[in-house]
């Protein structure tokens, strides 16, 4: 959302039930005309880097009188990988027949069989999108509520009867005014009719919200961004909301796929317009855990949005992080926007503004980071035992333009997710030495704050010996073909090592991603180009 202070000033002296939603329509307007995959030339000051003390962002190597040997900073053969790419705002995912779909704002919908290569099924609430059809008329109940004319982010789900169900959401935008409702394909690529509306929010005084009381934007959802799941038990639920007063869950008729009882139902966490949202829930058969990924900031290219994670061992909650917090207690306090200190000191943020830094003599001197990556969605493939995280991305120096991006996810031995550093190429979890392991890393912190700042690259080493040196010193330790431990200032980091394609680079590399027990996320890239035959 794109509010200067002024507005939140005079906002604030109105009327508080008027605030709360995410983004204006003239945002998502902006959304729905930059959705292309033509990559800007307009250059922008990068910002400067702030963090902690003893990972301060600064570009050096680990022993400038060595330097790093030239022969292993690049492929004996550049290493290319092709792409098809999408600009579907807010990914959600579903697998049918080893085909992925996505399902975005805007209407508009991918399909991939590789999750690399995607084609555009369909885009904008206009009368041609074949995913629903004349859906200005389709939809007219829920635009006309929402004083809208397009459509946020909507999940898609099989039930029993072999049909495809749509939760979409329209927004006014400035405001929490929305309109969630359901429509139904025989095909998932549609054409989907509509249901009608199960829920709204944003009423006036004189109109009872859905739990029959006044609405109170500070307290009740702004009802958006559903994700719709099965439980273990074959229960169907639907988590959902944005901004405004939190993270909903509500069950759902397993044959029928609508509420079984009235209301909004059980709060999660938020409260006072914390800029929280996107829920979107897998269950893991191997830890027994529900997992809850969240996008916290701004959605923007200056809002510092960034992908969180908590679990719960029940659908409904509670939810914690990896540091213990009861997610319930995430909450701004009354008669605040936007506390985005508050909101950082929950969750488990594994994904943020990064960008590895260009070592002097490798390929690939122009290196966009990721700029406000998130509203992701998650698919397991049973087969393989791979976890895929499905988001879009900004990047740096190409303003709002946004781009689909899907990298793997790895479940540390703590059950924790810890995502891959780069882009999903169809790599698998391999088997290494610790010969593999050792050598110098590019090295990120992607720290606990909600920033626009990126968080850059330096270098740290992996020696022969166990021991970090560089511009973090510490401990090391591997085991069990991919897993690794790395312990700085007593702090304890989890996860795995195992070989990634560096596109910029253009060349194989080693890389590391982990999380340390109080849920702090640090990702490695390898310096040298893995040997051709590898």
């Amino acid at each position: 959302m794109k509010k200067n202070i002024r507005k939140i000033a005079l906002c604030l002296s109105l009327v508080i039930a008027l605030t709360g939603c995410k983004k204006n329509n003239d945002t998502k307007n902006q959304e729905q005309v930059k959705e292309t995959t033509e990559q800007s030339e307009v250059k922008q000051d990068e910002p400067e880097d702030t963090t902690s003390d003893d990972t301060k962002q600064v570009e050096e190597t680990p022993d400038e009188e060595e330097g790093y040997i030239e022969s292993k900073l690049n492929a004996q053969t550049e290493v290319n990988y092709s792409f098809s790419n999408v600009g579907v705002h807010d990914p959600s995912v579903i697998e049918v027949d080893g085909t992925y779909y996505i399902f975005g704002s805007h209407l508009a919908g991918a399909k991939s069989d590789d999750l690399m290569n995607w084609e555009l099924i369909g885009s904008g609430v206009n009368k041609t999108n074949p995913i629903i059809p004349n859906a200005p008329e389709e939809l007219e109940e829920a635009l006309t509520w929402a004083q809208s004319d397009t459509l946020w982010a909507p999940d898609v789900i099989q039930l029993a009867d072999g049909k495809f169900y749509m939760y979409y959401c329209a927004c006014k935008g400035d405001s929490p005014v929305s309109a969630l409702g359901i429509a139904v394909s025989d095909q998932v690529e549609g054409p989907y009719k509509n249901l009608g509306i199960i829920l709204k929010s944003g009423m006036d005084a004189n109109t009872p919200s859905e739990d029959g009381n006044t609405y109170n934007a500070t307290v009740h959802p702004n009802v958006v961004d559903p994700s719709v799941f099965f439980d273990k038990e074959g229960r169907l639920w639907m988590m959902y909301g944005s901004y405004s007063g939190g993270i909903y869950i509500l069950e759902l008729d397993a044959q029928t796929g609508f509420p079984l009882e009235k209301g909004y139902g059980k709060k999660l966490l938020g409260a006072n317009h914390l800029r929280i949202e996107a829920p979107y829930v897998i269950y893991s058969e191997e830890t027994d855990y529900y997992y809850m990924f969240l996008s916290f900031g701004g959605l923007d290219s200056t809002g510092g949005y960034n992908v969180r994670v908590c679990r719960s061992k029940t659908p409904d909650g509670p939810y914690y992080d990896a540091a213990g917090n009861d997610m319930i207690d995430c909450k701004g306090a009354a008669g605040t926007f936007f506390d985005d200190t508050t909101a950082a000191k929950y969750g488990t943020k594994i994904l943020g503004n990064i960008k590895f830094n260009y070592i002097d003599g490798e390929t690939g001197k122009l290196r966009n980071g990721y700029v406000s990556p998130g509203h992701n969605s998650v698919t397991y493939n049973k087969e393989t035992n791979s976890y895929y995280m499905i988001f879009h991305t900004r990047f740096e120096n190409r303003g709002e333009n946004h781009e689909v991006r899907v990298h793997q996810l790895y479940l540390n031995e703590d059950g924790w997710f810890v995502v891959s550093p780069y882009r999903y190429v169809g790599e698998t979890l391999g088997s290494y030495t610790e010969e593999d392991v050792v050598g110098p890393y590019k090295y990120i912190n992607q720290m606990q704050d909600i920033s626009s700042l990126m968080k850059k690259s330096t270098e740290i080493t992996l020696n022969a010996d166990h021991t970090i040196t560089g511009q973090v010193t510490g401990t090391w330790t591997f085991k069990n073909e991919n897993q690794i431990e790395l312990t700085i200032k007593d702090e304890v980091y989890k996860g795995i090592i195992t070989k990634q394609w560096d596109e910029f680079g253009k060349k194989n590399v080693m890389i590391f991603s982990v999380l340390s027990e109080q849920g702090v996320s640090v990702l490695g890239s390898g310096i040298y180009a893995l040997p051709d035959e590898n």
